[in-house]
């Protein structure tokens, strides 16, 4: 019996110090011994060809020449919407880092309005950064060059015909930004809503269906660029910046057009999103050393040259900004007043 249970013993002693050992291997492995060999899946919420995805296949080529180890790195579309690519990336058990994604600008934006959809904290969620800041680019209201109005300050003219102004569907950043142009800055503006997307909006304003919409400057550059190079268009007003951007020194920023603090706040937490215009994630708790590596080799990939060239070559605006800047810009949001955030509620019909 004693030389049994002297057995017993000595098999959970060595038990115990096999378990130490594993978690001391466990510990000691590096990142690069991680990451080497292994492949990371990086989702997209879209359909192959949008902005999103185009992103995301151009980091995938770049990301893993930063990361130690070398991992490979596979786009996966999910086709859904935004809002659950983060909620499966939020709540993905057992994070080792071999999980990240692209998300839409304005999601986190969501979960700060309360949406009940949103199951996930952005302030707890792994930041790796945002290749754009929006710098180098507007989000712009823009008319035909044959429409009237030469200026913003002849949209406040009563006597003058109003603009049509087209949007997507409800709660689509462009329909917001018209509210915002018509009933913040009351401006002489007629919401036309409904479109499929943006194609279709320039396609009714070549008819002259429609007098303008709200949209990205790269993008008319890049979607229409026949049209663009011809003067079709004229930008009124300049979203989604705290400066006049230099291409269009006499184009004032929506910011510029009122002196209401409450109307500022409300464009304070509207435009947020745009200065993280496409930042990648990680799940939360995440392994330290991982989540900085990955921070890390983001950040070194926007430096790359060859990343630089091919980001040219496709016209994607870059501004890169690093996890800390990204996270600012979530608490900036978050500090808004709630009946600011119940205004834009209203203004992005998300309200009942």
């Amino acid at each position: 019996m004693q030389r049994s249970r002297r057995s017993d013993v000595h098999k959970v002693a060595a038990a115990l110090c096999l378990l130490a050992l594993s978690a001391q291997g466990g510990a000691a492995q590096t990142v690069e011994q991680f990451y080497k060999g292994k492949t990371i899946n990086f989702l997209v919420a879209s359909v192959p060809g949008g902005v999103n995805d185009l992103t995301a296949r151009l980091i995938a080529r770049h990301l893993g020449k930063h990361v130690p180890g070398n991992p490979n790195i596979i786009v996966q579309n999910l086709q859904s919407s935004g809002l659950a690519l983060v909620n499966r990336i939020y709540n993905t058990p057992g994070a080792d880092g071999l999980t990240i994604g692209i998300v839409e600008r304005g999601v986190p934006q969501v979960a700060i309005m309360g949406d009940a959809n949103a199951r996930f904290d952005p302030l707890k969620i792994t930041w790796l950064g945002s290749v754009s800041s929006y710098g180098n680019d507007a989000y712009t209201l823009s008319v035909n060059s044959s429409f009237h109005a030469k200026t913003v300050e002849d949209l406040r003219k009563p006597d003058r015909p109003s603009a049509k102004i087209g949007s997507t569907g409800a709660g689509a950043t462009n329909g917001i930004f018209t509210n915002i142009a018509k009933d913040v800055l009351g401006l002489n503006i007629q919401h036309v809503r409904g479109y499929r997307g943006a194609a279709d909006v320039f396609l009714a304003q070549q008819r002259n269906e429609l007098d303008g919409q709200v949209v990205g400057l790269a993008s008319m550059k890049v979607g229409q660029p026949a049209m663009w190079q011809a003067g079709a268009f004229r930008p009124l007003i300049m979203f989604g910046r705290t400066t006049r951007f230099a291409e269009f020194p006499d184009v004032p920023t929506g910011r510029e057009l009122t002196k209401d603090p409450k109307a500022l706040r409300l464009l304070d937490f509207a435009e947020a999103p745009f200065f993280m215009a496409l930042p990648l994630v990680a799940p939360p708790g995440l392994p330290g050393d991982r989540a900085a590596a990955l921070q890390a080799g983001f950040m070194a990939m926007t430096k790359d040259p060859a990343f630089i060239a091919e980001a040219q070559k496709m016209s994607l605006e870059l501004s890169p900004i690093d996890a800390e800047a990204v996270r600012k810009v979530i608490v900036q949001m978050q500090s808004t007043p709630p009946e600011v955030i119940e205004q834009f509620k209203t203004i992005a019909g998300a309200k009942n």
